[in-house]
Protein backbone atom coordinates (compact mmCIF):
# COMPACT_ATOMS: atom_id res chain seq x y z
CA UNK A 1 0.00 0.00 0.00
CA UNK A 2 1.36 3.40 -1.01
CA UNK A 3 1.10 5.97 1.78
CA UNK A 4 0.51 9.45 0.48
CA UNK A 5 2.63 12.16 2.17
CA UNK A 6 0.73 14.54 4.41
CA UNK A 7 -0.26 17.71 2.56
CA UNK A 8 1.87 20.76 3.27
CA UNK A 9 -0.31 23.49 4.82
CA UNK A 10 -0.20 26.77 2.90
CA UNK A 11 -1.39 30.21 3.99
CA UNK A 12 -1.72 33.21 1.72
CA UNK A 13 -0.95 36.53 3.39
CA UNK A 14 -3.35 39.13 1.99
CA UNK A 15 -4.17 42.77 2.56
CA UNK A 16 -3.90 46.31 1.26
CA UNK A 17 -0.49 47.46 -0.04
CA UNK A 18 2.08 48.47 2.61
CA UNK A 19 0.20 46.99 5.58
CA UNK A 20 3.00 44.66 6.70
CA UNK A 21 2.31 41.50 4.68
CA UNK A 22 5.92 40.93 3.63
CA UNK A 23 7.19 41.68 7.14
CA UNK A 24 4.79 39.06 8.50
CA UNK A 25 5.96 36.47 5.97
CA UNK A 26 9.60 37.22 6.75
CA UNK A 27 9.03 36.81 10.50
CA UNK A 28 6.93 33.64 10.25
CA UNK A 29 9.40 31.93 7.90
CA UNK A 30 12.57 33.33 9.55
CA UNK A 31 13.62 34.44 6.08
CA UNK A 32 15.29 37.82 5.82
CA UNK A 33 15.50 37.52 2.04
CA UNK A 34 11.84 38.58 1.82
CA UNK A 35 11.80 41.94 0.09
CA UNK A 36 10.33 44.61 2.36
CA UNK A 37 9.79 48.22 1.34
CA UNK A 38 8.09 51.25 2.84
CA UNK A 39 6.74 52.03 -0.62
CA UNK A 40 3.34 50.48 -1.49
CA UNK A 41 3.07 48.15 -4.44
CA UNK A 42 6.58 46.66 -4.27
CA UNK A 43 5.17 43.11 -4.27
CA UNK A 44 3.65 42.45 -7.70
CA UNK A 45 3.70 38.65 -7.85
CA UNK A 46 2.92 35.88 -5.41
CA UNK A 47 6.01 34.29 -3.93
CA UNK A 48 6.02 31.14 -1.83
CA UNK A 49 8.30 31.03 1.22
CA UNK A 50 8.60 27.50 2.62
CA UNK A 51 9.62 26.67 6.18
CA UNK A 52 12.06 23.77 6.05
CA UNK A 53 13.41 21.80 8.99
CA UNK A 54 16.04 19.10 8.45
CA UNK A 55 15.51 19.37 4.72
CA UNK A 56 11.77 18.74 4.95
CA UNK A 57 9.21 21.42 4.11
CA UNK A 58 6.64 21.57 6.90
CA UNK A 59 4.57 24.68 6.07
CA UNK A 60 4.58 27.46 3.49
CA UNK A 61 3.46 31.08 3.46
CA UNK A 62 2.73 33.00 0.28
CA UNK A 63 3.42 36.71 0.03
CA UNK A 64 0.90 38.38 -2.27
CA UNK A 65 0.39 41.74 -3.99
CA UNK A 66 -1.94 44.15 -2.25
CA UNK A 67 -5.55 44.63 -3.29
CA UNK A 68 -5.87 47.35 -5.93
CA UNK A 69 -9.55 47.39 -6.94
CA UNK A 70 -11.36 45.72 -4.03
CA UNK A 71 -14.74 47.38 -4.63
CA UNK A 72 -14.83 46.29 -8.29
CA UNK A 73 -13.72 42.81 -7.27
CA UNK A 74 -16.40 42.66 -4.59
CA UNK A 75 -19.00 43.65 -7.17
CA UNK A 76 -17.96 40.71 -9.37
CA UNK A 77 -18.16 38.30 -6.43
CA UNK A 78 -21.60 39.57 -5.38
CA UNK A 79 -22.92 38.99 -8.92
CA UNK A 80 -21.47 35.51 -9.18
CA UNK A 81 -24.12 32.79 -9.54
CA UNK A 82 -22.01 29.69 -9.96
CA UNK A 83 -21.07 27.08 -7.34
CA UNK A 84 -19.53 28.73 -4.30
CA UNK A 85 -16.58 26.30 -4.26
CA UNK A 86 -15.66 27.40 -7.83
CA UNK A 87 -15.94 31.13 -7.17
CA UNK A 88 -12.23 31.95 -6.93
CA UNK A 89 -11.19 29.72 -9.85
CA UNK A 90 -13.94 31.20 -12.06
CA UNK A 91 -12.87 34.74 -11.15
CA UNK A 92 -9.29 33.92 -12.12
CA UNK A 93 -10.29 32.25 -15.39
CA UNK A 94 -12.66 35.04 -16.42
CA UNK A 95 -10.32 37.92 -15.53
CA UNK A 96 -6.91 36.42 -16.28
CA UNK A 97 -6.38 38.78 -19.23
CA UNK A 98 -8.24 41.76 -17.77
CA UNK A 99 -5.66 44.43 -16.74
CA UNK A 100 -8.13 45.93 -14.26
CA UNK A 101 -8.00 42.79 -12.13
CA UNK A 102 -4.34 41.90 -12.69
CA UNK A 103 -3.34 42.17 -9.01
CA UNK A 104 -6.53 40.60 -7.70
CA UNK A 105 -6.10 37.59 -10.01
CA UNK A 106 -2.54 37.18 -8.79
CA UNK A 107 -3.25 37.52 -5.06
CA UNK A 108 -6.25 35.17 -5.16
CA UNK A 109 -4.36 32.42 -7.04
CA UNK A 110 -3.03 30.66 -3.89
CA UNK A 111 -6.54 30.63 -2.44
CA UNK A 112 -7.72 29.05 -5.67
CA UNK A 113 -5.38 26.13 -5.01
CA UNK A 114 -6.61 25.74 -1.42
CA UNK A 115 -4.48 28.03 0.75
CA UNK A 116 -5.82 29.35 4.03
CA UNK A 117 -6.16 33.11 4.48
CA UNK A 118 -4.17 35.45 6.73
CA UNK A 119 -5.45 38.99 6.29
CA UNK A 120 -3.21 41.81 7.55
CA UNK A 121 -4.31 45.38 8.26
CA UNK A 122 -2.54 48.34 9.82
CA UNK A 123 -4.57 49.14 12.93
CA UNK A 124 -2.75 52.47 13.40
CA UNK A 125 -4.94 54.09 10.76
CA UNK A 126 -8.72 54.53 10.38
CA UNK A 127 -10.83 51.87 8.74
CA UNK A 128 -11.73 52.70 5.11
CA UNK A 129 -14.35 51.54 2.62
CA UNK A 130 -11.70 49.63 0.65
CA UNK A 131 -10.80 47.70 3.80
CA UNK A 132 -14.41 46.67 4.30
CA UNK A 133 -14.62 45.59 0.65
CA UNK A 134 -11.49 43.43 1.02
CA UNK A 135 -12.84 41.75 4.13
CA UNK A 136 -16.20 41.14 2.48
CA UNK A 137 -14.49 39.44 -0.48
CA UNK A 138 -12.70 37.06 1.84
CA UNK A 139 -15.92 36.35 3.73
CA UNK A 140 -17.63 35.36 0.49
CA UNK A 141 -14.79 32.99 -0.40
CA UNK A 142 -15.38 31.06 2.85
CA UNK A 143 -11.88 29.66 3.21
CA UNK A 144 -10.36 29.25 6.72
CA UNK A 145 -9.21 32.77 7.58
CA UNK A 146 -7.63 34.73 10.37
CA UNK A 147 -7.39 38.50 10.74
CA UNK A 148 -4.22 40.15 12.02
CA UNK A 149 -4.13 43.70 13.31
CA UNK A 150 -0.57 44.88 12.76
CA UNK A 151 -0.13 48.26 14.45
CA UNK A 152 2.78 49.87 12.61
CA UNK A 153 2.98 52.77 15.07
CA UNK A 154 2.04 53.36 18.71
CA UNK A 155 -1.32 54.76 17.60
CA UNK A 156 -4.06 52.47 18.94
CA UNK A 157 -7.21 54.62 19.13
CA UNK A 158 -8.59 52.92 15.99
CA UNK A 159 -8.21 49.42 17.41
CA UNK A 160 -11.84 49.06 18.62
CA UNK A 161 -13.10 49.92 15.15
CA UNK A 162 -10.81 47.33 13.55
CA UNK A 163 -11.70 44.69 16.14
CA UNK A 164 -15.40 45.13 15.45
CA UNK A 165 -14.95 44.89 11.67
CA UNK A 166 -12.64 41.88 11.93
CA UNK A 167 -14.97 40.04 14.33
CA UNK A 168 -17.72 39.93 11.71
CA UNK A 169 -15.46 38.70 8.89
CA UNK A 170 -12.84 36.37 10.37
CA UNK A 171 -12.77 33.14 12.34
CA UNK A 172 -10.07 34.52 14.65
CA UNK A 173 -8.63 37.99 15.28
CA UNK A 174 -5.25 38.62 16.90
CA UNK A 175 -2.74 41.42 17.31
CA UNK A 176 0.66 40.57 15.85
CA UNK A 177 3.45 43.07 15.28
CA UNK A 178 5.65 41.50 12.62
CA UNK A 179 8.55 43.81 13.55
CA UNK A 180 8.58 42.85 17.22
CA UNK A 181 7.11 39.35 17.36
CA UNK A 182 9.02 36.88 19.51
CA UNK A 183 9.40 33.16 18.91
CA UNK A 184 6.64 32.51 21.45
CA UNK A 185 4.26 34.81 19.53
CA UNK A 186 5.07 32.99 16.28
CA UNK A 187 4.08 29.71 17.89
CA UNK A 188 0.91 31.30 19.27
CA UNK A 189 -0.07 32.46 15.77
CA UNK A 190 0.48 28.96 14.38
CA UNK A 191 -1.67 27.54 17.16
CA UNK A 192 -4.44 29.99 16.28
CA UNK A 193 -4.26 28.95 12.62
CA UNK A 194 -5.01 25.43 13.77
CA UNK A 195 -8.19 26.54 15.54
CA UNK A 196 -9.81 28.04 12.43
CA UNK A 197 -10.17 24.70 10.68
CA UNK A 198 -10.32 21.33 12.44
CA UNK A 199 -8.81 19.70 9.35
CA UNK A 200 -5.63 21.71 9.97
CA UNK A 201 -5.25 20.97 13.67
CA UNK A 202 -3.40 17.66 13.39
CA UNK A 203 -1.10 18.95 10.63
CA UNK A 204 -0.32 22.19 12.45
CA UNK A 205 0.28 20.31 15.70
CA UNK A 206 3.06 18.43 13.88
CA UNK A 207 4.37 21.74 12.52
CA UNK A 208 4.45 23.31 15.99
CA UNK A 209 6.21 20.26 17.44
CA UNK A 210 8.79 20.48 14.65
CA UNK A 211 9.34 24.17 15.45
CA UNK A 212 9.86 23.40 19.15
CA UNK A 213 12.21 20.49 18.47
CA UNK A 214 14.20 22.60 16.05
CA UNK A 215 14.46 25.42 18.60
CA UNK A 216 15.75 22.99 21.21
CA UNK A 217 18.31 21.70 18.73
CA UNK A 218 19.48 25.24 18.00
CA UNK A 219 19.89 25.87 21.71
CA UNK A 220 22.03 22.74 21.99
CA UNK A 221 24.25 23.95 19.14
CA UNK A 222 24.41 27.45 20.66
CA UNK A 223 25.55 25.91 23.95
CA UNK A 224 28.40 24.19 22.13
CA UNK A 225 29.40 27.44 20.41
CA UNK A 226 29.47 29.34 23.72
CA UNK A 227 31.40 26.62 25.59
CA UNK A 228 33.94 26.36 22.76
CA UNK A 229 34.34 30.15 22.91
CA UNK A 230 35.00 29.99 26.66
CA UNK A 231 37.52 27.16 26.28
CA UNK A 232 39.32 28.90 23.41
CA UNK A 233 39.56 32.24 25.20
CA UNK A 234 40.66 30.81 28.55
CA UNK A 235 43.41 28.69 27.01
CA UNK A 236 44.64 31.00 24.23
CA UNK A 237 48.29 32.01 24.20
CA UNK A 238 50.57 33.96 21.88
CA UNK A 239 54.33 33.63 21.98
CA UNK A 240 57.31 35.47 20.59
CA UNK A 241 61.07 35.43 20.88
CA UNK A 242 62.43 38.94 21.46
CA UNK A 243 65.97 39.14 20.16
CA UNK A 244 66.59 42.84 20.57
CA UNK A 245 66.62 43.73 24.29
CA UNK A 246 65.94 47.38 23.50
CA UNK A 247 62.61 46.40 21.92
CA UNK A 248 61.50 44.14 24.76
CA UNK A 249 58.95 46.57 26.19
CA UNK A 250 57.40 47.53 22.83
CA UNK A 251 57.33 43.92 21.62
CA UNK A 252 55.59 42.82 24.80
CA UNK A 253 52.98 45.50 24.22
CA UNK A 254 52.43 44.37 20.61
CA UNK A 255 52.17 40.76 21.72
CA UNK A 256 49.49 41.56 24.26
CA UNK A 257 47.67 43.72 21.75
CA UNK A 258 47.63 40.70 19.43
CA UNK A 259 46.20 38.54 22.22
CA UNK A 260 43.44 41.12 22.77
CA UNK A 261 42.59 41.16 19.07
CA UNK A 262 42.53 37.37 18.91
CA UNK A 263 40.09 37.13 21.82
CA UNK A 264 37.78 39.76 20.32
CA UNK A 265 37.90 37.92 17.00
CA UNK A 266 36.98 34.61 18.66
CA UNK A 267 33.96 36.29 20.26
CA UNK A 268 32.78 37.91 17.01
CA UNK A 269 33.12 34.64 15.12
CA UNK A 270 31.04 32.83 17.78
CA UNK A 271 28.34 35.50 17.59
CA UNK A 272 28.21 35.17 13.82
CA UNK A 273 27.66 31.43 14.13
CA UNK A 274 24.83 32.03 16.62
CA UNK A 275 23.27 34.55 14.22
CA UNK A 276 23.38 31.99 11.43
CA UNK A 277 21.78 29.32 13.61
CA UNK A 278 18.78 31.60 14.05
CA UNK A 279 18.79 32.47 10.33
CA UNK A 280 19.84 36.10 10.53
CA UNK A 281 22.01 35.88 7.45
CA UNK A 282 21.53 39.16 5.59
CA UNK A 283 20.65 42.06 7.85
CA UNK A 284 22.48 43.21 10.94
CA UNK A 285 20.89 42.85 14.35
CA UNK A 286 20.79 46.39 15.69
CA UNK A 287 21.60 46.49 19.38
CA UNK A 288 19.94 49.19 21.50
CA UNK A 289 22.21 52.21 21.84
CA UNK A 290 22.41 51.69 25.61
CA UNK A 291 23.32 48.00 25.33
CA UNK A 292 26.48 46.95 27.10
CA UNK A 293 27.15 44.83 24.02
CA UNK A 294 27.82 48.05 22.13
CA UNK A 295 30.94 48.26 24.29
CA UNK A 296 34.01 46.25 23.34
CA UNK A 297 34.80 43.15 25.37
CA UNK A 298 37.76 44.88 26.98
CA UNK A 299 36.06 48.19 27.69
CA UNK A 300 36.20 48.99 31.40
CA UNK A 301 32.42 49.57 31.45
CA UNK A 302 31.89 45.97 30.39
CA UNK A 303 33.80 44.76 33.41
CA UNK A 304 31.90 47.06 35.75
CA UNK A 305 28.48 45.89 34.58
CA UNK A 306 28.88 42.18 33.81
CA UNK A 307 30.33 39.18 35.52
CA UNK A 308 30.40 37.94 39.09
CA UNK A 309 30.42 40.36 42.00
CA UNK A 310 33.57 40.87 44.08
CA UNK A 311 32.03 38.90 46.93
CA UNK A 312 31.18 36.04 44.56
CA UNK A 313 34.71 36.10 43.17
CA UNK A 314 36.19 35.92 46.65
CA UNK A 315 33.88 33.01 47.47
CA UNK A 316 34.79 31.36 44.19
CA UNK A 317 38.51 31.63 44.95
CA UNK A 318 37.95 29.81 48.23
CA UNK A 319 35.69 27.23 46.58
CA UNK A 320 38.10 26.11 43.89
CA UNK A 321 41.06 26.00 46.24
CA UNK A 322 44.09 25.14 44.17
CA UNK A 323 42.94 27.36 41.34
CA UNK A 324 43.05 30.44 43.57
CA UNK A 325 46.54 31.32 42.44
CA UNK A 326 45.40 31.10 38.82
CA UNK A 327 42.75 33.69 39.56
CA UNK A 328 45.02 36.07 41.38
CA UNK A 329 48.30 36.03 39.49
CA UNK A 330 46.91 37.46 36.25
CA UNK A 331 47.01 41.01 37.62
CA UNK A 332 49.77 43.10 36.08
CA UNK A 333 50.48 46.80 36.44
CA UNK A 334 50.43 49.51 33.75
CA UNK A 335 48.09 50.32 30.83
CA UNK A 336 48.01 49.94 27.08
CA UNK A 337 45.46 51.42 24.70
CA UNK A 338 43.30 52.27 27.71
CA UNK A 339 42.07 48.69 27.83
CA UNK A 340 44.35 46.42 29.84
CA UNK A 341 47.12 46.42 32.31
CA UNK A 342 49.82 45.05 30.08
CA UNK A 343 53.29 45.26 31.49
CA UNK A 344 55.18 44.93 34.75
CA UNK A 345 55.20 42.57 37.70
CA UNK A 346 52.38 40.72 39.38
CA UNK A 347 50.23 42.99 41.55
CA UNK A 348 48.68 42.27 44.93
CA UNK A 349 46.25 39.42 45.31
CA UNK A 350 43.20 41.63 45.72
CA UNK A 351 43.76 43.24 42.34
CA UNK A 352 42.32 40.19 40.61
CA UNK A 353 38.90 41.48 41.62
CA UNK A 354 39.30 44.78 39.79
CA UNK A 355 38.38 43.67 36.30
CA UNK A 356 39.46 44.73 32.84
CA UNK A 357 42.60 46.56 33.89
CA UNK A 358 44.16 43.29 34.99
CA UNK A 359 43.57 40.99 32.09
CA UNK A 360 46.61 39.93 30.08
CA UNK A 361 49.11 37.64 31.68
CA UNK A 362 52.66 38.31 30.46
CA UNK A 363 55.32 35.76 31.19
CA UNK A 364 58.97 36.05 30.28
CA UNK A 365 59.72 32.37 29.91
CA UNK A 366 63.45 32.85 30.08
CA UNK A 367 66.37 33.78 27.98
CA UNK A 368 66.95 31.58 24.98
CA UNK A 369 69.78 31.54 22.51
CA UNK A 370 69.61 34.91 20.85
CA UNK A 371 66.81 36.51 22.87
CA UNK A 372 63.95 36.34 25.36
CA UNK A 373 60.93 34.07 24.91
CA UNK A 374 57.73 35.87 25.91
CA UNK A 375 54.24 34.32 26.25
CA UNK A 376 50.89 36.07 26.72
CA UNK A 377 48.14 33.89 28.15
CA UNK A 378 46.46 31.74 29.03
CA UNK A 379 44.08 34.05 30.89
CA UNK A 380 42.56 31.50 33.27
CA UNK A 381 40.32 33.79 35.29
CA UNK A 382 36.82 33.20 36.66
CA UNK A 383 35.77 36.80 36.13
CA UNK A 384 36.85 36.62 32.48
CA UNK A 385 34.80 33.44 32.04
CA UNK A 386 31.69 34.95 33.63
CA UNK A 387 31.92 38.09 31.47
CA UNK A 388 32.28 36.04 28.30
CA UNK A 389 29.22 34.03 29.37
CA UNK A 390 27.19 37.15 30.19
CA UNK A 391 27.96 38.77 26.86
CA UNK A 392 27.15 35.61 24.93
CA UNK A 393 23.82 35.21 26.74
CA UNK A 394 22.92 38.86 26.17
CA UNK A 395 23.72 38.51 22.48
CA UNK A 396 21.67 35.31 22.27
CA UNK A 397 18.70 37.08 23.90
CA UNK A 398 18.87 39.89 21.34
CA UNK A 399 19.11 37.40 18.47
CA UNK A 400 16.10 35.29 19.43
CA UNK A 401 13.96 38.38 19.96
CA UNK A 402 14.92 40.11 16.72
CA UNK A 403 12.06 39.44 14.30
CA UNK A 404 13.16 38.68 10.75
CA UNK A 405 10.60 41.15 9.43
CA UNK A 406 12.50 43.93 11.21
CA UNK A 407 15.26 45.50 9.19
CA UNK A 408 18.53 46.98 10.41
CA UNK A 409 17.44 50.49 9.40
CA UNK A 410 14.95 50.40 12.27
CA UNK A 411 16.59 51.32 15.53
CA UNK A 412 13.94 50.65 18.16
CA UNK A 413 14.83 48.15 20.83
CA UNK A 414 14.12 44.47 20.44
CA UNK A 415 11.48 43.10 22.84
CA UNK A 416 12.43 41.31 25.99
CA UNK A 417 15.55 43.41 26.59
CA UNK A 418 15.78 45.42 29.76
CA UNK A 419 16.48 49.16 29.23
CA UNK A 420 18.94 48.86 32.11
CA UNK A 421 21.38 46.08 31.34
CA UNK A 422 23.28 46.81 34.52
CA UNK A 423 21.01 44.20 36.05
CA UNK A 424 21.56 41.73 33.21
CA UNK A 425 24.56 39.84 34.58
CA UNK A 426 23.22 36.33 34.28
CA UNK A 427 26.14 34.66 36.02
CA UNK A 428 25.81 36.88 39.11
CA UNK A 429 22.22 35.69 39.58
CA UNK A 430 22.73 31.98 39.00
CA UNK A 431 22.16 29.64 41.96
CA UNK A 432 25.30 28.24 43.52
CA UNK A 433 24.84 24.75 42.05
CA UNK A 434 24.85 26.21 38.53
CA UNK A 435 27.95 28.29 39.26
CA UNK A 436 29.62 25.22 40.71
CA UNK A 437 29.00 23.35 37.47
CA UNK A 438 30.81 26.07 35.54
CA UNK A 439 33.60 26.18 38.15
CA UNK A 440 34.16 22.47 37.64
CA UNK A 441 34.46 23.10 33.90
CA UNK A 442 36.76 26.06 34.61
CA UNK A 443 39.07 23.94 36.75
CA UNK A 444 39.02 21.07 34.26
CA UNK A 445 40.38 23.33 31.53
CA UNK A 446 43.70 23.42 33.39
CA UNK A 447 43.74 19.70 33.86
CA UNK A 448 45.98 17.51 31.74
CA UNK A 449 43.42 14.73 32.05
CA UNK A 450 41.33 14.70 28.81
CA UNK A 451 38.69 12.46 30.36
CA UNK A 452 38.17 14.94 33.19
CA UNK A 453 37.81 17.77 30.66
CA UNK A 454 35.31 15.84 28.56
CA UNK A 455 33.18 14.85 31.57
CA UNK A 456 33.08 18.44 32.85
CA UNK A 457 32.21 19.77 29.40
CA UNK A 458 29.33 17.34 28.90
CA UNK A 459 27.87 18.34 32.26
CA UNK A 460 28.15 22.08 31.70
CA UNK A 461 26.76 21.77 28.15
CA UNK A 462 23.59 20.26 29.60
CA UNK A 463 23.44 23.04 32.19
CA UNK A 464 23.92 25.76 29.59
CA UNK A 465 21.26 24.31 27.31
CA UNK A 466 18.80 24.35 30.22
CA UNK A 467 19.74 27.99 30.83
CA UNK A 468 19.06 28.89 27.19
CA UNK A 469 15.73 27.05 27.21
CA UNK A 470 14.69 29.00 30.32
CA UNK A 471 15.53 32.48 29.01
CA UNK A 472 12.55 34.75 28.17
CA UNK A 473 11.34 34.71 24.57
CA UNK A 474 9.74 38.14 24.47
CA UNK A 475 6.30 38.99 25.69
Amino acid sequence: MIIEPAPIPEFAVLGHPNEGKSSLVSTLTEDDSVKISSYPGETTECRIFPVTIDGIEIIRFTDTPGFQVPRQTLSWFEKYTGPQENMVQDFIIENRDNPTFKDEVELLSPIGRGAGIIYVANGSRPLRSNDRAEMEILSLIKRPRIGIINNKTDENRFNPEWEQAFASHFDKVIYFNAHLASYRERLFLLEQLGTIDQRLQETLSRVIKAFKDDWSHRNALTSEIILNLIETCLTHTVKKTIRDASRKTSDKKQLIEQWNKDISSFEKDAYQRIRSLFKHNIFNIMLPGHSILSKELFDSETWKVLGLTKVQLATTAATIGGATAAILDIAVAGHSLGLFALLGGVAGAGSALLGANQIARVKVMGKTLGGFKVKVGPHHNVLFMSILLDRALLFYTHVINWAHGKRDTETSMAPGISPDEKSMSYTAHWPQDVRNDFLTFFSALKSKDPEKKETAKKSVLKTLKNILNSLPLGS
